[in-house]
């Protein structure tokens, strides 16, 4: 794909549009599943940097600002919300049908925990993006629909206000 990204004959917007349509989903595969920790996500903002970088021909040495790549693309970040929205919306998935994935999803099976620290769980993740409430108040949301969707379409404009700043 390397001389489709960084052809100068094609348009900026021909070869986000293929990155986003061949790329990504190579790069996000799986990602329901995934607990995002603060390194996995600044590893995934800086793989799309260097997506950006690549195609608009920017060295690694010149020193410009990801928000300069980010103006000089016309794009936003949006690999991290679009994973983070995903996920939500497959834990709604889960969580309403009630078989053994939610018991998974929510640690309620019965066993002996392993030594050392704990790792992190998918509703932990959750719970850190989806703000300062219980796990409770989200299986509780999740559960009304119409009430889960507004609390995910509100976080992800939030976040992309969060991105403009």
């Amino acid at each position: 794909m390397k001389t489709i990204l960084t052809n100068k004959h094609i348009s900026i917007e021909t070869r986000k549009r293929a990155l986003q349509c061949y790329i990504e989903p190579v790069l996000m595969y799986g990602y329901e599943a995934w607990t995002i920790s603060k390194q996995i996500q600044n590893k995934l903002e800086a793989r799309e940097m260097w997506f950006l970088r690549r195609m608009l021909r920017i060295p690694w040495t010149t020193k410009k600002t990801n928000e300069r790549v980010l103006n000089e693309a016309n794009k936003r970040r949006s690999l991290i919300r679009t994973i983070r929205k995903r996920q939500a919306t497959f834990l709604d998935h889960v969580m309403r049908r009630g078989k053994l994935e939610h018991l998974v999803t929510t640690g309620k099976f019965e066993g002996k925990r392993s030594r050392g620290r704990q790792r992190e769980k998918i509703m932990d993740g959750l719970a850190t993006w989806l703000g300062p409430g219980k796990v409770s108040d989200i299986l509780a949301a999740v559960k009304d629909r119409d009430l889960w969707r507004d609390m995910i379409a509100t976080l992800t404009s939030k976040a992309l206000d969060d991105d403009d700043d």
